[in-house]
């Protein structure tokens, strides 16, 4: 594993928030007519525009993927926080903004982690791995994954506690038989979990809530496979966190107040 590898696996993350959330407007996701109806755009074109939108995401999300720039990855920071945005702003909890963390979250470590091929920072270069950085920055990663973290399980937590019928359905669907019940613990497990993550991550539980998050929302009901994709963002950034605290000397020595290694012959 090095900072290659690294750059990579935020790379595809980004891709795939791009590409799942541009399936749906190919399908026509029928609550994005909510989101339309922010600006006062009916149904009717709100239906005709969700596949141009759509064609936009996947084209940018394969971009990243085959030959990333850095305006693709820019674009992903703006049009997530965006995208997110437009939940609350359509009457949903506040907790459905800050549960898409990982949609605006995983194109910004992209961006922490490139450096400019030419000295200077523009749009359209192509996005190359820092193959080393210094202590600041590396700081600057393991903060940011620390906080887009704690908002993606605190805000998932939330909606739990809060019953989202999504979420009663959702465990239904695979056979639970008290649906409040499990809303209930799962959304107290994640608010713990996301505190913890925040204050004082431990490598082993990171590593379990990663597996956790990839598995449960596996079987999402609707579009199962599309949702899935979507949260590539979410999962980079708990892998990510796993990733750094398993190899404290992946993207730089002296990463964490670790110091190096002594030689064996010192």
């Amino acid at each position: 594993m090095n900072a290659s590898t690294y750059h990579l696996v935020f790379r595809i993350a980004s891709a795939m928030c791009f590409i799942g959330h541009g399936m749906f407007g190919f399908i026509t996701k029928k609550i994005w007519c909510n989101y339309f109806a922010v600006f006062g755009i009916g149904e009717q074109l709100a239906y005709k525009l969700m596949p141009f939108i759509g064609t936009m995401d996947i084209a940018f999300g394969l971009l990243l993927l085959f030959y990333p720039i850095r305006l693709a990855a820019v674009w992903l920071v703006f049009w997530g926080i965006f995208t997110a945005l437009l939940r609350p702003l359509s009457g949903e909890p506040f907790a459905e903004f800050i549960e898409r963390a990982g949609n605006f979250g995983a194109p910004f470590i992209l961006l922490l982690l490139s450096v400019p091929a030419t000295g200077k920072f523009r749009l359209g270069e192509r996005l190359l791995p820092s193959l080393t950085m210094n202590p600041e920055r590396v700081r600057i990663v393991m903060m940011c994954l620390q906080m887009f973290g704690f908002l993606l399980l605190l805000g998932h937590g939330i909606l739990n506690l809060q019953e989202k019928p999504g979420l009663l359905s959702h465990y239904a669907t695979v056979g639970l038989a008290d649906p409040h019940t499990t809303a209930f613990y799962v959304g107290i497990f994640e608010c713990l979990a996301a505190c913890m993550i925040l204050v004082k991550p431990n490598r082993t539980i990171v590593l379990i809530l990663l597996i956790w998050k990839v598995a449960s929302e596996m079987p999402y009901p609707a579009y199962a496979v599309f949702e899935w994709i979507e949260r590539g963002g979410s999962y980079a950034i708990l892998l990510g966190l796993w990733m750094i605290l398993n190899n404290p000397y992946l993207l730089t020595p002296t990463i964490l107040n670790f110091s190096p290694r002594r030689s064996q012959t010192a």
